[in-house]
């Protein structure tokens, strides 16, 4: 399955930072994963249109049961409300239970540096899960 290109929901502001949070989701069984796709789906849906996104990027390898998230936002707190948001909030409970192993990385960069590159993306998640305890 192709990557979910880089899509721009609002323009960056230049000579700020943008607060980056890139996840990778593991779901428990192949079954699962026709669901986990079409429930993301309506997440990119509501990304395309949320106050503060500056951009995202979807990976989804259904065969490994694997989905990787890249997005870029201009406060935690634009963040956090798309989180909070419908459908973002009843699809992440709705699917809570067959992800058993989520990680998710923060960081900033200038908004100058957008769109973000996958492979700095990929690294730092896997730093991210080898620090977390098994």
């Amino acid at each position: 399955m192709p990557t979910l290109p880089w899509i721009t929901p609002n323009p960056a502001t230049p000579g700020t930072d943008a607060v980056v949070m890139a996840s990778r989701f593991e779901v428990r069984s192949l079954t699962d994963v026709p669901r986990f796709f079409l429930k993301s789906l309506a997440i990119w849906r509501q990304l395309r249109t949320a106050p503060g996104a500056l951009g995202a990027s979807l990976i989804a390898r259904p065969l490994k049961r694997t989905f990787y998230t890249l997005s870029a936002w201009e406060s935690r707190e634009a963040l956090n409300a798309f989180a909070a948001a419908e459908p973002h909030r009843s699809v992440v409970k709705g699917l809570r239970a067959t992800m058993p192993d989520s990680t998710f990385t923060f960081w900033e960069v200038p908004t100058e540096q957008l769109p973000l590159p996958w492979p700095d993306a990929h690294a730092r998640i896997e730093a991210q899960r080898t620090a977390q305890p098994s």
